[in-house]
């Protein structure tokens, strides 16, 4: 799927590894930073269109390793979540901010409903299908599928220093969040938390929700402190890390709902 601009069409959605068999189906909701040129930037400085205001730091290649190494499929949104946040619902105001932390999106004012609906319609509902079709066609294959979501955050937030590096996050559905914390004795040198920096209350646990829980699966979303993701070498050990405690909860989630690992 596609958001028009004036003379070509970007694509809004990327799917790798479509076919991949592993336990896992991986989202990354805030890969991209792009704003589509009719959109004139939303009216931000280029600082802030490359802030984390505007998309995840990383967050996109953690990813794509993940889904190379559990041979998992990806599905990431490639408009910024400063055009449409696809980890939230259309009826939130946050699916759309005006401010995100304290940068103001000037282009994001005073929008009309049917303003704020051809974003969705035009980023949120690709996005959405998109995760859909790959679910009910894993389901057709009768594969294990474990949702995790990929995010990173800043080290600093409203001028307070953040100390926890991974966050664990999950909503009501606490099997693979679980599992995974288990085996945070793998990573002594980091400082893995659950439900930090974020957790259910902020309004960020949408994709959890409507991806995961919605469909029987179980699912969690790893929020990932970017400045440990500064560089290619740092984004492919993290994803290493990472690795070091999902493949032995997906071990663990196949054995207890009898599927292969």
């Amino acid at each position: 799927m596609s958001l028009g601009d004036s003379n070509a069409r970007m694509p809004v959605v990327e799917i790798s590894n479509p076919e991949g068999s592993g336990g896992a189906l991986i989202l990354c909701e805030h890969a991209s930073n792009h704003i589509p040129k009719r959109l004139t930037g939303l009216g931000l400085q280029a600082a802030d269109r490359n802030s984390h205001a505007a998309w995840d730091p990383g967050a996109r290649a953690v990813a794509l390793h993940l889904s190379r190494a559990l041979d998992a499929p990806m599905v990431a949104s490639l408009v910024s979540r400063l055009v449409y946040d696809c980890n939230r619902p259309p009826e939130a105001a946050s699916a759309i901010p005006e401010k995100s932390e304290l940068i103001e999106v000037p282009g994001n004012r005073n929008l009309t409903d049917a303003q704020r609906q051809l974003r969705a319609d035009e980023v949120y509902r690709p996005f959405c299908g998109a995760v859909s079709d790959v679910i009910n066609a894993r389901k057709a294959a009768d594969l294990q599928t474990v949702l995790i979501t990929i995010h990173s955050f800043t080290p600093v937030y409203f001028g307070q220093p953040r100390a926890v590096e991974i966050g664990i996050l999950h909503d009501s559905d606490h099997a693979m969040a679980d599992a995974m914390l288990a085996n945070t004795k793998a990573l002594p040198n980091r400082r893995v938390e659950r439900n930090q920096p974020y957790g259910p209350q902020d309004g960020v646990t949408h994709s959890l929700q409507l991806h995961g829980m919605a469909h029987g699966l179980a699912n969690v979303m790893v929020e990932i402190r970017n400045d440990l993701l500064r560089t290619p070498k740092d984004e492919a050990n993290m994803a290493e890390e990472l690795l070091t405690m999902i493949q032995p909860a997906l071990a663990t989630l196949a054995h207890q709902r009898g599927h292969n690992a």
